[in-house]
């Protein structure tokens, strides 16, 4: 084993202002910022926002599990979701409760229009479904995977955690900060990190709390941009510059990896949006075509807003008889729209050219 790494005092936010806003972070802020501006109208060109934050936020919810060594498929996670009374793996019980946590903060978000240091406890207990809360026992290191050596001791002591998480809060709300937002979201994001609050879900809490920084400061209105693909890509690097800012408080570097990210994952979202509109309007007028007697708009935003569907959704959608229900979707299976598969004793209905775009 590697030698112990010493215990760095963690310091208050915020970090000097001269190495948060050289010209390179502000150049790279313009990209970010523009990039996010463009999803921002893109997102709302869809007929129904639902469809975007059910695709987007259960991806994600893969994507920020895998990161953790979660490791589970769009497949199984669909069939979960719909499937009445199944067995979950482990891996998908995670990756469903993160999701679950993403809305549960979003809803905080929206109600309150803040967020206090109770609620990023509740986040993280939905995450986690057990109540340990804060770190009150010493002992808590992050280690290199390889070699086992400790890269970072982070603060021991509950009472320390507290003061920084309630320091953490301040500048989370600070609507009177003139950093720009970008460049205070990869500071917050460092920093939440370097607390390491929890004994579990510290990455995956820190992730859900980026979103809604973002949308608390109204650069996008949705939890639809995540980068949790970029950090999977990337993932070597990020964890070493953020041991790199915490050793020798440089955070030019860790600044520009984070704008980076959000630059680099909003135009992929923006792609996919993109390609989902085109699909949605084609199936449009598909069975307009070629089933017109069932036609409902509202049929379609279902087939979309769930991927893999069933009766029961189209009787709670539509409001119609489970036979009628069972008419809608066989007939779009004829049509090739759908296609069905039997997972125990349902019947799903898959918009499998949905789902290959989710994935890719």
């Amino acid at each position: 084993m590697g030698q112990k790494a010493p215990h760095l005092t963690l310091a208050l936010l915020p970090p000097p202002r001269e190495k948060v806003e050289t010209i390179k972070i502000l150049k790279q802020t313009n990209k970010s910022t523009a990039a996010l501006a463009e999803l921002k109208g893109m997102a709302k060109t869809i007929p129904n926002q639902d469809i975007l934050v059910n695709a987007i936020v259960l991806q994600e919810a893969k994507d920020s599990s895998e990161i953790e060594n979660i490791i589970t498929t769009q497949d199984e996670l669909y069939k979960a979701l719909t499937v009445n009374n199944m067995n979950f793996t482990p891996e998908i019980k995670e990756v469903v409760n993160y999701r679950a946590a993403i809305f549960f903060g979003f809803n905080i978000l929206k109600k309150q229009g803040f967020l206090k240091v109770n609620d990023i406890i509740s986040i993280q207990q939905v995450l986690v479904t057990n109540t340990a809360g804060i770190r009150n026992t010493p002992g808590t290191v992050l280690k290199n995977d390889k070699t086992g050596e400790i890269v970072y001791t982070p603060p021991q002591d509950k009472a320390e955690i507290l003061d920084l998480l309630t320091n953490f809060m301040f500048h989370f709300n600070d609507n009177k900060n003139d950093i720009p937002s970008l460049i205070q979201m990869a500071i917050l994001h460092y920093q939440f990190e370097s607390i390491h609050p929890f004994y579990d879900a510290n990455g995956r809490t820190g992730r859900i709390i980026n979103i809604l920084y973002l949308i608390l400061n109204n650069l996008i209105d949705l939890p639809i941009l995540y980068v949790s693909s970029y950090i999977i890509s990337h993932k070597s690097e990020y964890y070493k510059l953020l041991n790199r800012t915490n050793q020798e408080d440089e955070w030019e570097d860790w600044i520009m990896f984070m704008l980076k990210a959000i630059e680099i994952t909003a135009k992929e979202t923006i792609a996919k949006i993109e390609k989902i509109k085109a699909l949605f309007d084609n199936v449009v007028i598909k069975v307009q075509t070629d089933a017109a007697k069932v036609y409902r708009k509202e049929l379609i935003e279902l087939l979309f807003e769930q991927p893999y569907a069933k009766i029961e959704f189209v009787v709670d959608k539509l409001n119609v008889e489970r036979k009628a229900a069972s008419r809608y979707l066989k007939e779009l299976e004829k049509i090739g729209v759908l296609y069905s598969q039997k997972v125990g004793r349902e019947n799903l209905y898959i918009n499998k050219a949905l789902i290959e775009i989710l994935k890719q």
